[in-house]
Order: C-alpha cells, then structure tokens, then sequence
C-alpha cells in the first residue's frame, strides 16, 4: 500500500428524516479533509452513505403504506441531493440495500459463526427502540431510560445471535494503548477506555421482531442487527465489485467522522469485529459535538432547524461551508447563529480575502494591464512576506493533521491579514504614480503570489470560491491534484490576471434582520402548522385593534402544484376575487392537490412576502394541527355563498 493513501468517511445516515446542519456539518468536514489530502497528493477515497434497514423503517414504511425500499428510495434522494448543493466531492456512495453490502454482509456473518465468534443464544434486557439497541441495566438512565437519546426503554425478550465481543476487551485495550491517537478528541478517547474497563458484554446482532433488514445466512428468521449491519459498509465498498482492490490500498489510512452520540458503537463494536475477521481497526474516529441553534436546542415545535438546503440558498455555499467550520473547534459542542455567520462573511470574506482579491487584481489590471510581473528584487518587506506565507503552509499542515479546522482559517486568515497590512505599508499607488517600476513589480509580484497560496489553501473548504480567484490570476488546472505538495514561491508563470466578480458581497445588516424575520416565520409555519402556539396555552392578550390589523380573508384554491426543489412544499395559487397570488405552504404531506383545488380557504393576505427555498410566497393559509403533526386541516368557509375575497373578523 502506498504510504501517500487516505481514506475518510462519514456515518451512513439514517433515512428516517430530511438531511439537517448536523449531517451537513460532518459531510463538509469529510469532504474537507478529501480534498485537502488531495491537495497534498495523497491518493484519495472518500465515502458516505444511508443506513436503511431496521425497525424505525419498518415502521415509519408501515403508517404510508409503501414498502421500506420504497420509503428508502424516496428519501436517499434528498441525502444525494445536498451533497450536491454543498460541493460534497465523494468517491462513493453505499446504501446498505446495495447488493454488494448485502452480500458482504451476510458473508462475513457467517465467516464469524464459523469460527465461534458468533453464537445463537437467548437475551433479555431493556431495549430502545429509537437507536434500536440494547442497554445493560449498569449504563440505564434514571427511570429506566436510554443513556444516550434518554427515551423510556422497554422489556424485551428474544432468541438472538450473539457476537463474543466480551472477548476482544483486552485486545482493545491494548490496541488503544499502543494507539492513543485512534480516537480523538482525548476527552472521547478516556470515555471509550472507561466503558471497556467497566466490563463488556456479548453483543445481541440478531432480531426476529422485525423483517426489514440483512436475513442470517441458513436462518430466515433473524435479520442482522442494524448495527452490525451497517458498521460493514466502511469495508463492503472497498471490498467487493469494481472497487474489490480499494481495500487493501487504503484500509490502514482508514478514518472515521461520527457524531459523539455513536462514539461507543464505532470505538468498541466496530473494532472488536473487525479484530474477529482478521482485519485492523481504523487508524482513527474522530468524534464531534452537537449544535445548538441561537443557544437553544433545535426543535420542530419551536420552528429553529436549520435547514442545509436554506442556508445555502441565502448566503452561498461556501460561506455556509467557511462558518460551520470556522465557528467552533472540531470535537466540541456548537451553536450555529446565523447573526455570526452574517459576522463572519462581511468581516472575514468580504473585508479580508476579498478586499485583499479585489485591490491586488485591480493594480495588476490598472498597472501591468493584467500581465504579471517577472520575479523581481525583494526587499526585507517582500521576503518577510514570503516567508509567513512559508510557515503558514506548514503551520496549516499540521493543524489539519489534527483535524483542527477552525485553528487551521485562523492561521490563513493570518496571512490574508497580514497582506492587506502589506498594500497599506507599500503604497502601490504611489509607486504607480512615481513610475517606480522596479518596487512596484516587486509588489504587486508579492500580492500575486501570496493570494496564489490562499487560493491553494482555501480550496478544501471553499472550492467555489479557491477556483474563482485561481481563474482571476490567470491561472488554470486542478487545486487539487497535489497542487500544494508543489507548491512554492516564485517561479515563471505566463499569466493574464483579470478583476472579476466580488466573490463575497457584503451583507446590509438591517436589510439582512428584516428579512430573517420574515424566514424565521416561513421556516416556523413550514416546520410546525401549530406555527409557534403552545398546546393548551394562549399567547398574551391582545386589542381588537391589533387584530384588526390582520387581514384575513376568503380564498379559492385554484391551482396547485408540487415546489420542485423541496418535498414538503406545495405552490398553491389562490384567487382573492380582485386578485390572484401565489403562496407557499408545507402541507404537502397531508393533502393530495385535488383535496384542496376549488376549496375556499382563509388566508392572512397582509403578511410581508417572503422567500421559501427560492419560491415567493405572499400570505399565508390557516390550519390547524395536532401536536405531534400527524394530522391537519385547513381552516375553511363553511357557507358556499361567501365569495372570494370576503374579510374575516
């Protein structure tokens, strides 16, 4: 195996929900380190995926009335979906419904009951269904509760095949000692260590109160644990069809992103079976925090999920993919605030890099007519610049070595700093005005070299934006393809530099708060019809003179139709009697168009318009919900006489 190889990962998804920030976060940060490796010229795979099997499938297959594949295939969609919008550059993407993991699966489960590290026997014990495990009465929370989503559990007792996990601990432990960097951050690492030593148990990997899921080989009764199941996927798609030589050339540079919520399963199951079928443990799991949304948990019923799709359509890709990782160093807890994301892209992205793109690129164009100037004589100034953009390169190597992200924009934002303090101090416009050619050659030489690193640098986090400035100093081919390893200063380049588009305009702040507000309220009524009331309680009271400043009034529903880039949305046009509008709504999960064309609905027609996932929505329909959302009707006109139009109240 080639020493320059580098494997990364990310969980496999449940497909029992809509991507959110906390699989976004992790994907971004897998696709990060891809593409810094390749960067650096490492040979490269990339992995994602879905987990698709298991009981919560099952059942959520069950309440539609499709099959679980039909439900998976529905809602891998729109996994692959972001992946696009966020730049994701993964090699491959496995779903636990592929063939090829199947039948890996099932091979390497019966490779284990062959050699006695499975075994059929009997367990009883409490179980969670929502992570679909079993918890030791030692590690249950208080009330009998799941100690890691911390739902009820409940009694169950069945026939199951164990895994003989109980017989690795000493071979974990010491793998663990000799390897202290194989689970990371440290605090993760001790956690790890404390629950081997507490003492483990054979692990249950078999149901038989469920269908959906991987059949044992020779018993058609049990279907494989989810969780074994899907732990197979880092090694099923390097190991079998197309890709059956992938293992052996980068499962020893194998990494692991997981949130700290699975860290047990990746850190003691996972590598316990790995060790039985005679393969080496990843060389690292690298475990992050949470998010919490302005300080508060994010929560449907408060209306503050942070929707990946939304983010990106507001403030750009890059910028979503710059703050997520700029904002809190990996391996901790988080709170995502979109005021300091806005923070962020005016003072770091438009203020530093793209001032410091902007002017260079004008005095290029301005002075030299875009050509770039031969290496020229440096003063100590020059070289003091050369040399920080030297140590920055390999002050960043070592932090991403680390996985520190966040540490890592800091050291290059640095630099970018540091030449914008450099146009201050070597006034280039003086010089252009003096006709000091020379100084100014050497200068502007400098700032072309220097953003010709950034660009270098920044490209694993903003792709987008590193291929733009590359294109703005002239310069062509991969930023990829061990564009860093060759890195270095100087040298001859027949460039035509051009002054193109601001890659990062600045927000207007108040504009920007007004039309949150406005998000905020979509996003609310889109996440929860209950639209910020609590259940059994009133809001404050109110004036007849407030409510009257409420516009509502009677509307037939003349046309409607599915939003294209969302599947929750509907686009409903309504006519008002003196007009017609379009608004946006999120009921398409519980009604079919032609429930709601011709009905005379009401409608809050003086609401502010508003952007809903690039669709214009003006007013909002009104309907009630129960609690947990599973059914809602819309508030309409009982008397067929009323005409369109009418106000109500």
């Amino acid at each position: 195996m080639s020493e320059k190889s580098f494997y990364i990962t990310t969980p496999i998804y449940y497909v029992n929900d809509v991507p959110h920030i906390g699989h976004a976060y992790t994907t971004v940060a897998a696709d990060t380190l891809a593409r810094w490796h390749r960067s650096g010229g490492d040979k490269t795979w990339f992995l994602t995926g879905t987990d698709e099997h298991g009981q919560k499938i099952q059942t959520s297959a069950e309440k539609r009335g499709i099959t679980p594949k039909e439900l998976c295939d529905e809602v891998v969609q729109n996994f692959q979906k972001l992946w696009k919008v966020l730049n994701i550059s993964n090699n491959d993407f496995i779903r636990t419904t592929d063939d090829r993991h199947v039948e890996f699966v099932q091979k390497a489960f019966k490779q284990l009951l062959e050699s006695g590290d499975i075994y059929k026997g009997e367990y009883e014990g409490w179980y969670c269904v929502p992570c679909e495990t079993y918890v030791p009465d030692a590690q249950m929370g208080e009330g009998n509760t799941c100690p890691d989503c911390r739902r009820p559990l409940v009694r169950m007792k069945e026939e199951t095949y164990f895994f003989k996990q109980s017989k690795y601990a000493e071979k974990l432990l010491k793998y663990y000692e000799e390897n202290p960097d194989a689970i990371m951050p440290k605090s993760r690492y001790n956690e790890v260590i404390s629950y081997i030593k507490s003492g483990l148990r054979d692990q249950s990997i078999s149901r038989t109160t469920l269908k959906w899921g991987i059949p044992v080989p020779g018993d058609d009764k049990h279907v494989i644990y989810v969780w074994f199941d899907a732990l197979l996927n880092y090694v099923s798609a390097l190991s079998s069809g197309e890709n059956s030589e992938e293992l052996k050339k980068y499962w020893q540079t194998a990494h692991h992103l997981v949130g700290k919520d699975i860290i047990r399963f990746h850190c003691v199951i996972w590598p316990a079976v790995l060790m039985a079928l005679g393969i080496e443990p990843p060389k690292r799991v690298f475990a992050h925090g949470w998010w919490t949304v302005d300080g508060a948990k994010m929560s449907k019923s408060v209306g503050n999920v942070v929707d990946p799709f939304e983010m990106v359509d507001v403030y750009g890709v890059d910028s979503f993919r710059y703050f997520l990782l700029r904002q809190v160093p990996f391996g901790l807890d988080g709170d995502f605030a979109e005021a300091a994301m806005v923070q962020h892209i005016n003072s770091d992205l438009a203020n530093d890099f793209g001032n410091l793109l902007s002017r260079s690129t004008q005095m290029l164009v301005k002075y030299r007519e875009g050509r770039l100037p031969h290496d020229a004589a440096q003063t100590d100034l020059d070289k003091e610049i050369q040399s920080m953009a030297e140590e920055t390169l390999v002050k960043a190597e070592e932090l991403m070595g680390r996985f520190a992200f966040d540490d890592t924009l800091k050291t290059i934002w640095a630099f970018i700093s540091r030449c914008n303090k450099y146009i201050d101090e070597t006034e280039p416009w003086k010089l252009g005005k003096e006709g000091n050619v020379e100084r100014l050659d050497s200068v502007l030489r400098t700032l072309w070299e220097a953003l010709r690193l950034t660009a270098i640098l920044i490209a694993p986090f903003m792709p987008y934006a590193a291929e733009k400035t590359y294109a703005q100093l002239g310069l062509s081919g991969s930023l990829f393809d061990g564009a860093r390893s060759e890195w270095k200063w100087g040298g001859d380049f027949d460039v035509t530099v051009t002054k193109g588009e601001i890659l990062f305009p600045r927000i207007d702040v108040e504009k920007w708060a007004e039309e949150r507000k406005i998000r905020d309220a979509a996003r609310l009524v889109k996440q929860n019809p209950l639209a910020a009331r609590d259940y059994g309680k009133h809001e404050e009271e109110t004036t007849i003179e407030s409510f009257s400043g409420q516009e509502l009034r009677v509307a037939v529903v003349e046309k409607v139709e599915p939003a294209q880039n969302s599947d929750k949305l509907y686009l409903i046009s309504i006519d008002l009697g003196y007009e017609k509008r379009t608004i946006v709504s999120g009921i398409r999960k519980f009604f079919k168009p032609e429930d709601l064309i011709g009905k005379k609905i009401v409608v809050l027609c003086n609401l502010k318009p508003a952007k809903i996932r690039g669709n214009e929505s003006n007013g909002m329909l009104l309907a009630a919900s129960t609690v947990k959302e599973e059914q809602l009707t819309l508030l309409t006109v009982m008397d067929d006489t009323i005409p369109a139009g009418t106000r109500i109240g």
